[in-house]
């Protein structure tokens, strides 16, 4: 019965019902021709309402298009569900649409059904969505912080040979950057882009890749500014070398971020390049922006130990001026500047172009440009009381004073000297005190009456009588006292008036308390220095012996020094000893010497699957979801599938032939299970 009733309907879909209303009129005829029979087809529903004139198809794709159309999200999702159900998805423009309409939602929860119907209807049919589709539901998924959804559809995008304009690219990664989550897939996500445009470089040939816009600078800011705010100064270090490969050239907001980095990274010699281009070659008006860039380097001076070139960046600094005619600030005009990356010995090393005078209109740091060495005031550059209170601490530890009294008198004169005798008078070094108002004494710059008051002060208050009494006929001597008794009688006056400067003598406290708790050895910075410059020259022999130098003097090596190493290794190729640096670095966590970051554990991780050591990858993926730390899965999938796609992809443990070749295919198997290769 159900069979013949299938054949009817399939009859009438088939006979041409243009005119649904004769039709009904022919049947009912023909049943009131008929007394004895009930007029079965004769209805009180108008022929109007019969949904015979097309198929349910038909109709289902009629109704979507008009809730598209309208944008009633709820009813074009249920219309949808019952299209899908009956006959699949539905055609291209419809899918495109209709994701574009989702992409306009601002509720998450349909952004993510949107995210899920696309990942289906890419898998189902891969031509089923295109890219600018596809680009606004990504836009939209990094708007609403989905920043996995949105950089797996960039993911697809980059793999479908989509070209993303600029400006689309820079959108979604800006959104992508506020948090680790997204700056670990951005950063993950440039490499990405800048593998694929060199490999397209290399070979013009190789169609498969399609094409790729090249990542511009602004675009570097971005992610490498998120580096340096989440503390990815390892992934900072390889985007710039990056950078260098593709030929992008770093504006000023390059510099002074990549400066960051390199403060971050212990790199001296990097930052001395930058400064170079920097002092006296720039508009006076730029000197304000690139003080994180000269705070950068001191702080890196101080980590050294190194004083005498610490006070001499300060003076290079405070005494730099615009060299620059007025007429020679034309940004596109400059020529970009060359540096070597790494050493400018080594020939084949990568060099970067930098354009220190080119500054974005638009720009965004997208850093703390606070400085806390430098200030800037009336176009001049000076140094604030945390710069002085390192100084003034790193020449007292040394018993050089006298160079730092040259310093403050050429940095800021007498006023930034009184500053300094005052501080040190308050926390008891009065013979530092003293020692200062000589030296600018004997170099023509007496200081005032006031300063050699507070000297004073400090002496008698401490019972140095002898000290007070040396230093009442030197001011005697040099007219500022007539009579010793009576200045003696001033003094109570003078300890009412208390210092001016309380910040510089809290802070030099603070630096003499740091000194004595100094957790990082300064010797670290030079080694790791050296390290680089090997690695980068692919000395392996001498690399080796530095980190041997390391560990024989008990320096516990830093994330850099391992960045370095398992840097070098995977250039050579040789994966096997990293998984040796990987046992070194255990044991320095397990004696806290050493705290890993994401950044350095995922380059051991993606290391490990190219050498092909599954136990290491997992466990180094377990130690990272342990320590609650994010994992770009979806970056280990592609890296797998590109080398060992076909991998124990049929073999069993029990179908091993040793006991190891059955844990590597446990190991094997685990792995694709996380990562979703069925």
């Amino acid at each position: 019965m159900f069979r013949k009733r299938n054949l009817v309907l399939e009859s009438l879909r088939r006979f041409d019902l243009s005119n649904v209303e004769t039709l009904g009129e022919a049947l009912c005829s023909r049943i009131v021709g008929t007394p004895s029979k009930p007029a079965l087809f004769c209805t009180n529903v108008q022929p109007a309402r019969l949904s015979w004139e097309a198929s349910s198809q038909v109709i289902l794709k009629k109704k979507l298009e008009t809730a598209l159309k309208d944008h009633r999200v709820d009813d074009a999702w249920d219309v949808f569900k019952d299209f899908k159900r009956l006959y699949g998805f539905p055609n291209s423009a419809i899918m495109n649409r209709f994701v574009t309409v989702l992409s306009y939602s601002s509720d998450s929860a349909w952004l993510r059904k949107a995210d899920d119907m696309t990942r289906l209807a890419l898998k189902q049919n891969s031509g089923l969505l295109n890219g600018d589709a596809l680009t606004k539901l990504s836009l939209s998924l990094a708007r609403a912080q989905m920043p996995e959804s949105s950089c797996t559809i960039l993911r697809t995008v980059l793999e479908k040979g989509y070209v993303l304009t600029s400006d689309v690219l820079r959108l979604v990664v800006m959104h992508m950057v506020k948090t680790e989550v997204g700056t670990c897939l951005a950063s993950n996500y440039l490499v990405q882009v800048c593998d694929r445009f060199l490999d397209l470089n290399v070979s013009k040939r190789n169609s498969r890749t399609g094409k790729v816009m090249k990542p511009d600078t602004v675009l570097f800011n971005l992610v490498l500014g998120s580096c340096v705010r989440f503390g990815l100064s390892l992934k900072g270090q390889e985007l710039i070398e990056l950078m260098a490969k593709v030929d992008v050239i770093a504006d000023a907001d390059s510099i002074v971020i990549m400066s960051c980095i390199y403060e971050m990274n212990g790199m001296r010699d990097e930052l001395k390049k930058f400064k170079e281009h920097v002092v006296g070659q720039v508009p006076s008006r730029l000197l304000c922006h690139y003080r994180k860039l000269f705070d950068n380097l001191l702080s890196l001076e101080f980590k050294f130990d190194d004083i005498g070139s610490a006070g001499g960046l300060v003076l290079d600094i405070c005494k730099s001026k615009d060299l620059l005619s007025v007429q020679n600030l034309g940004f596109d005009s400059e020529k970009p500047r060359v540096l070597s990356v790494g050493s400018h010995h080594i020939k084949s090393g990568l060099k970067i172009q930098i354009s220190p005078k080119l500054l974005q209109t638009d720009s965004s740091l997208g850093v703390d440009i606070e400085a806390t060495f430098f200030s800037y005031s009336n176009s001049k550059l000076g140094i604030t009381n945390k710069a002085l209170a390192k100084l003034v601490y790193g020449y007292k530890k040394r018993d050089n004073l006298p160079e730092l009294s040259k310093l403050l008198f050429s940095a800021g004169r007498s006023n930034l000297c009184a500053d300094v005798i005052d501080a040190c008078v308050g926390i008891g070094w009065l013979e530092a005190a003293h020692d200062i108002l000589d030296d600018t004494d004997s170099a023509g710059h007496p200081m005032e009456l006031a300063t050699y008051r507070k000297v004073l002060s400090g002496y008698y208050k401490s019972k140095m009588l002898r000290n007070a009494e040396v230093l009442l006929k030197q001011m005697t001597k040099a007219g500022l006292v007539t009579d010793p008794s009576n200045e003696i009688m001033v003094l109570p006056e003078t300890e009412e008036k208390d210092s001016e400067n309380t910040e510089l003598r809290a802070l030099l406290v603070q630096e003499i308390n740091a000194g004595e708790q100094m957790k990082v050895p300064r010797m670290i910075y030079e080694l790791n220095s050296s390290l680089y410059y090997f690695c980068k020259a692919k000395m392996e022999g001498d690399a080796v012996l530095t980190y041997r130098k390391i560990q024989k003097m008990k320096i516990p090596p830093t994330r850099q020094s391992f960045w370095i190493l398992i840097d070098m290794y995977s250039s050579l190729g040789m994966y096997r000893e990293i998984t040796v640096v990987w046992g070194d670095i255990k044991r320095n966590m397990a004696s806290r010497n050493l705290e890993v970051t994401q950044d350095l554990l995922e380059k051991l991780v993606v290391n490990f699957l190219r050498g092909g050591y599954f136990e290491r990858v997992m466990e180094v993926i377990n130690y990272m979801k342990d320590k609650d730390m994010y994992s770009d899965l979806t970056m280990y999938k592609n890296e797998y599938l590109k080398l060992h796609k076909n991998l124990y992809r049929t073999l069993k443990a029990s179908d091993a032939v040793t006991e190891a070749q059955a844990q590597r295919v446990e190991h094997v198997k685990a792995f694709r299970k996380l990562v979703g290769i069925v």
